[in-house]
């Protein structure tokens, strides 16, 4: 009986890995601008999944069927669109999306429904169905390497780039995780004492290549780079650095590193000038 339990529970369990997510966002009529309710839903769906290691996620976009098939097909990819354009903004990798289609109107007897509005309604709509990768990989647990304050500590000339290794910011936001904080507290006590040393502050943002920035999903403003490097640049000031000594600039997509997304999700410094010592 006991065996036959185990057995179950890991066919339980490999099914629940396997398991697609699914979420709905919903049109007016004639439009493809998210509403605020959905678009708010829609950002909660995208906390959820944010841990989540992601083979593929694909997004369609429906109609009701009114409207002629061109202008039902042109709506609906405009809708996916939309819906492709949050997850782009919110950080998501663009190369997991491996469908962003319109596919036009669906027949309004295909829900159970009898108030025809309502059943249009319901079709105005866009399907976003998220997989995750399975089997799930392997956790690397990977030993914290200080390799950023041995480099501020080490000899510097301009024109140095450092990258503040296990400054980890949430998806999304300009802040750090608390464990991080401690990371900085350390990187901040160098900085304290090397006064001649100047620098600017470089924030990042995954996940696409090209010139648009991330949106803050806090202030809902497109300047996640910059407003995560100056959440540095504040948090170094009222650790003692002197802030005449640094700026802060954001640098988009520009410069992805190639690897994971969360790698681009990162923070450099950049020495600008460094003054003799008397």
């Amino acid at each position: 009986m006991k065996p036959l339990i185990i057995f179950l529970c890991l066919c339980f369990q490999l099914s629940f890995s396997q398991k697609e997510l699914k979420h709905e966002v919903y049109f007016e009529t004639d439009q493809h601008d998210i509403p605020e309710t959905e678009h708010s839903r829609l950002l909660l769906f995208l906390s959820k999944i944010e841990d989540i290691d992601i083979d593929k996620v694909t997004i369609y976009g429906f109609t009701d069927d009114r409207g002629s098939d061109n202008y039902n097909l042109t709506l609906s990819q405009n809708r996916a669109d939309a819906i492709k354009e949050v997850f782009s903004n919110n950080e998501f990798d663009e190369s997991k999306m491996t469908n962003v289609d319109g596919k036009g109107k669906i027949l309004v007897n295909i829900i159970k429904e009898n108030d025809l509005n309502k059943i249009r309604g319901l079709n105005r709509k866009v399907e976003i169905i998220v997989t995750p990768v399975f089997p799930p990989k392997p956790v690397e647990e990977k030993p914290i390497v200080n390799k950023t304050e041995d480099l501020l500590k080490g000899d510097l000339k301009e024109g140095d780039k450092i990258l503040l290794d296990n400054l980890l910011f949430r998806t999304g936001y300009s802040y750090l995780t608390k464990e991080s904080k401690v990371v900085l507290d350390r990187i901040a006590e160098i900085l304290v004492e090397r006064t001649n040393v100047y620098f600017t502050i470089e924030g990042h943002v995954c996940c696409t290549q090209g010139e648009r920035d991330a949106i803050d999903r806090k202030t809902k403003k497109r300047n996640l780079s910059v407003a995560r490097a100056k959440y540095i640049y504040d948090y170094l000031v009222d650790k003692g650095v002197k802030h005449y000594r640094m700026k802060f600039a954001g640098m988009r997509r520009k410069q992805p590193l190639g690897g994971e997304p969360q790698l681009d999700r990162r923070v450099e410094i950049l020495v600008t000038r460094i003054y003799e010592k008397k």
